[in-house]
């Protein structure tokens, strides 16, 4: 199969944006530009690789599998462009934004590390909530941010015109019950659990999962409260007042007396993906280098958490 490579990457971006004009915006290329490319990477594959439909593109089951060989493309560039900048001195300030769980578990242990390996890179946190940091960063108040979705939906959030989004982790959602509270855990029933569900902010990715939840299982499932850290809900959960959808990262280091944490089929997965604007620089830029940082520093979590 002779094609040229540079088309996997037009199809790619049609896949992160949803969308042909998306991707031709963060391209900076025109539509049909964009739509030329796809007709003829189709005609080079001999499969159709998208699907037109009033939301917008959807890639066929071929366009799938092209399109993570663009992600494979992407990574060789990413780490040669690595290596040119190895001994470079990077310099710069990057204004990073994160929520709570992956900054403390992820970044921070990390910054003396990279404070020796790029003495003139400042790394500059700011903790907030999901749209507090979209609004930042839109602003250009920060230069990327960490967010989380449920991986059910990560796929039909629109990015804004020169943005890009690239994966850093996916992990399990848990189920947080009082100690002693289900008789058994091998089948555990979501719709009918003995407890009210904890309520938490309609922003927060585990929102998500309870809706997704309500709307397979046809129950109301009723909340409890409302919180917004998982340490908080966790407490709940200790006293008796609920259960609660906690992702395995926030558990990380978190003692949890009093607390049953469960892998129960059904709740799905949080998807971590840094957001940022790309400015189609030739060479590295400090926001280059810090997004590399973290997918590596995400990458050895999930190593850990595997083992």
């Amino acid at each position: 199969m002779d094609m040229d490579p540079r088309r996997l990457l037009v199809l790619l971006a049609v896949a992160r944006t949803g969308g042909v004009l998306a991707a031709a915006d963060e391209l900076h290329l025109t539509p049909s530009a964009v739509s030329q490319q796809i007709t003829k990477l189709e005609r080079e594959t001999g499969h159709a690789l998208m699907v037109r439909t009033p939301k917008g593109s959807v890639l066929t089951p071929a366009g799938l599998a092209m399109a993570e060989a663009g992600e494979e493309i992407e990574r060789a560039l990413s780490v040669a462009r690595t290596r040119m900048e190895s001994g470079a001195n990077i310099s710069g300030v990057v204004r990073l934004g994160g929520f709570t769980s992956f900054i403390r578990t992820v970044v921070i242990p990390r910054l003396p590390e990279w404070r020796s390996k790029y003495p003139q890179l400042q790394i500059r946190i700011v903790e907030d909530d999901f749209p507090a940091l979209l609004r930042l960063l839109r602003q250009r108040q920060l230069d990327a941010v960490v967010v989380e979705h449920d991986s059910t939906t990560a796929g039909q959030l629109s990015l804004g015109a020169g943005m890009i989004e690239e994966p850093l982790l996916d992990e399990p959602w848990k189920l947080a019950v009082p100690t002693g509270a289900l008789l058994s855990t091998e089948s555990v029933d979501l719709a009918r659990l003995p407890l009210p569900w904890l309520g938490v902010d309609s922003a927060a990715a585990n929102s998500a999962v309870l809706g997704r939840l309500r709307h397979s299982t046809g129950a109301s499932m009723e909340t409890s409260h409302q919180y917004q850290e998982t340490l908080t809900a966790l407490a709940l959960v200790a006293a008796g007042e609920g259960v609660a959808i906690v992702p395995t990262l926030a558990l990380a280091g978190v003692a949890h007396e009093g607390v049953d944490i469960l892998d129960v089929p059904g709740l799905g997965t949080r998807r971590i993906v840094l957001r940022r604007f790309d400015g189609r620089r030739r060479s590295s830029t400090p926001v280059d280098t810090v997004a590399r940082l973290l997918r590596e520093s995400a990458a050895a979590f999930d190593t850990r958490s595997a083992s």
